[in-house]
């Protein structure tokens, strides 16, 4: 990685900390602040920027959640100067009601109470105080979180992460080309799997399960299998260059997009399989990948930052 690619992994993971309005102007501001220290760090020291300086002087900087902290309006749960008050209340509390309840429960009597109080007893204790955990667990797991900052302040540093890395690495490219490809031979040719599993002598029923009706063959899916295959080659050029080139990363989401619109044809268009079993498991199945596809595309584009100036306003 170069410094300008330092840089930026730096400054999208400082803007990824912070409320998506927010993120471009910010981004634009302080892409142009860090550049403009790099390139007096590098002035001063007598020598070209380069990504070792541009770490240094990133680490120097600060963690990217402690940047965003600098941008973003402060939300305090309690104010530190009620720290103690709030945690000797909590603690004489808790052991005030614990006491009190564990003898009014030994005092009563044993024989059964009335129905409705019986009820109210029942969703008292069984929903609202068991549900006060959640908050709970929360202002525990952030108060030790910042204990622990604070007690052991030498965090792992920060390392930048190059924006056309392979998430996984290749090997998990490599499962995914597999994957489609054996995919696509089960989807082309499903009673194949029969004749594999059972040698050609699987009764006929079985057979007709994994049957495709003619519409289905004649109409969505010939187009469905040829966008599936188009994967194959968008991956290996990924794994032969060993990263994910800008224009590629475009042409995987416009693939998924026009995939997801194939799928959707296919559950408006009629029924897959003859067997109105085997089509009501494929369509739930293809609407949940559907979904998933629109999930993925969504947090892709959520997590998307791109430094300009007087971005939104």
């Amino acid at each position: 990685m170069n410094a300008n690619e330092v840089v930026e992994s730096y400054i999208t993971d400082v803007a990824l900390q912070l409320p998506r309005r927010q993120r471009n102007d910010v981004a634009f501001e302080l892409s142009a602040l860090l550049h403009e220290e790099l390139q007096a760090r590098a002035e001063a020291h007598g020598r070209p920027v380069d990504a070792t300086m541009a770490i240094e002087f990133l680490t120097a900087f600060g963690r990217p959640v402690d940047v965003a902290a600098r941008y973003r309006p402060q939300l305090t749960i309690i104010d530190p100067s009620d720290g103690h008050a709030f945690w000797r209340a909590t603690v004489i509390g808790l052991i005030l009601i614990w006491s009190l309840s564990l003898l009014q429960h030994l005092a009563a009597p044993m024989a059964s109470g009335w129905d409705l109080l019986g009820v109210l007893s029942h969703w008292w204790g069984g929903t609202v105080i068991p549900s006060l955990w959640w908050p709970g667990l929360l202002v525990a797991s952030f108060g030790t979180s910042a204990w622990v900052r604070r007690r052991w302040p030498h965090a792992p540093a920060w390392q930048p992460r190059a924006r056309d890395r392979i998430s996984g690495g290749r090997a998990a490219l490599v499962a995914t080309v597999l994957g489609i490809v054996c995919g696509l031979g089960l989807l082309i040719d499903p009673r194949g799997l029969l004749d594999l599993l059972f040698a050609g002598r699987a009764a006929p029923a079985a057979y007709e399960v994994l049957t495709y009706t003619d519409r289905f063959r004649q109409g969505p899916g010939p187009w469905l299998y040829a966008l599936l295959a188009m994967n194959i080659p968008l991956y290996l050029t990924v794994i032969v260059m060993r990263r994910w080139p800008p224009v590629l990363r475009r042409a995987e989401t416009a693939l998924g997009l026009l995939t997801g619109a194939a799928m959707t044809w296919v559950l408006l268009d009629g029924p897959i399989f003859i067997s109105p079993v085997s089509d009501r498991v494929a369509k739930i199945l293809m609407a949940l990948i559907i979904v998933m596809m629109l999930v993925n595309q969504g947090v892709a584009l959520y997590r998307r930052v791109r430094p300009s100036p007087n971005q939104g306003s």
